[in-house]
């Protein structure tokens, strides 16, 4: 695997006046199926080869391959860091741990999750130069009995759902990688799964055309989104399940959710209503995800391209901020054991719908 860089078309006078940008290809070798990216701790003095800069952060891209290894690169220099081996399968899925800590969580179509330790520790010296360590293999979750397409870890990194082929979505452990419940209520296989960045919240989305929003410490359902084919945008020649969803994903701030489904439709949802408050027409989509600081949406098309959506922007209001405050240390069950009013109560544990 290498790095090939090419100067921008313009020639060199212009390289120059945009400081030498370049475009990066990443040689994986294989058909490239997931990627997940992830800000990567500080080089510290005595590293040999550091991928990044001593004391400064950079990026990093995993990347899961046809033929089940995982490459993670870090972007800037295109330095391939780790190769992982251990999936049998096309590796469908990633998820980097949201609070900055090495770990990364795969999905494949071995039917199995891994979760990997990627920490670049100084092992024992050998001469001169210190060894950097490999990534390991912490932990194999194995539950699901088809295909896994989707995972996904709560911002507070306590939790991981999984979504397969399967009518239920199982949602994990990440302290004891134990199964902690399966969430059943799809009528059709579970493809899509996304936590609300207060991991308050857990929504999943199906073939069978819905959206559905559970609480995931209680495993309650706390509401369903249908989507309703808008027969005017459809083929007469279309099938029965022309709405089934492919991804659903949250805002950054918590207050929308953007899905995709067959019917050719990127719609996006108010967290408080039961109906779209925006469609956008598109074709062949297949994935969805919010820009990190909100604004945008970029979808992902079975035709190779990827497209950019201006969504709705919103400012929080206070008592929103206040409840997504709470719920980032609070669990469920902790908020109903506090000695407050019912009602607020039921408005932190997003019951009041």
């Amino acid at each position: 695997c290498k790095t090939s860089e090419r100067k921008s078309r313009g020639g060199k006078a212009e390289t120059r006046s945009r400081g030498a940008a370049k475009e990066k290809t990443l040689e994986c070798g294989q058909i490239v199926w997931g990627l997940a990216f992830s800000a990567w701790p500080a080089a510290e003095d005595g590293d040999m080869d550091p991928a990044c800069a001593v004391g400064l952060p950079c990026l990093v891209l995993a990347t899961g391959l046809n033929d089940g290894q995982i490459k993670v690169w870090e972007v800037q220099t295109g330095h391939l860091l780790f190769s992982l081996l251990g999936h049998q399968d096309v590796v469908r899925d990633l998820s980097f741990a949201p609070n900055g800590s090495p770990i990364l969580v795969s999905a494949s179509r071995d039917k199995t999750l891994r979760v990997w330790d990627l920490s670049r520790d100084v092992l024992l010296p050998s001469g001169d130069t210190f060894l950097l360590s490999p990534g390991r293999q912490v932990q194999v979750l194995s539950g699901h009995v088809q295909w896994v397409y989707c995972c996904s870890i709560s911002p507070d990194c306590s939790m991981l759902c999984s979504a397969a082929g399967e009518k239920s979505a199982l949602l994990w452990s990440m302290r004891s990688y134990t199964l902690i419940r399966r969430l059943e209520g799809h009528q059709s296989s579970v493809v899509s799964c996304d936590f609300s960045p207060d991991s308050a919240l857990l929504v999943t989305a199906s073939y069978d055309a819905c959206v559905i929003m559970w609480d995931p410490y209680t495993g309650e359902q706390l509401r369903t989104l249908r989507h309703v084919p808008l027969h005017s945008m459809l083929d007469s020649s279309s099938e029965i399940h022309t709405s089934s969803l492919r991804s659903v994903c949250f805002s950054p701030e918590g207050l929308y959710l953007a899905t995709v489904a067959d019917d050719r439709l990127l719609r996006i949802w108010a967290l408080e209503l039961r109906s779209p408050v925006a469609f956008a027409p598109m074709t062949n989509g297949l994935c969805c995800m919010y820009f990190p600081h909100g604004g945008f949406i970029a979808t992902g098309t079975r035709d190779g391209h990827v497209q950019f959506w201006t969504a709705p922007r919103v400012l929080s209001s206070l008592k929103h901020l206040c409840r997504k405050a709470l719920r980032t240390f609070l669990t469920t069950y902790q908020v109903l054991a506090l000695p407050i009013p019912r009602k607020l109560k039921e408005f932190l544990t997003y019951r009041t719908f």
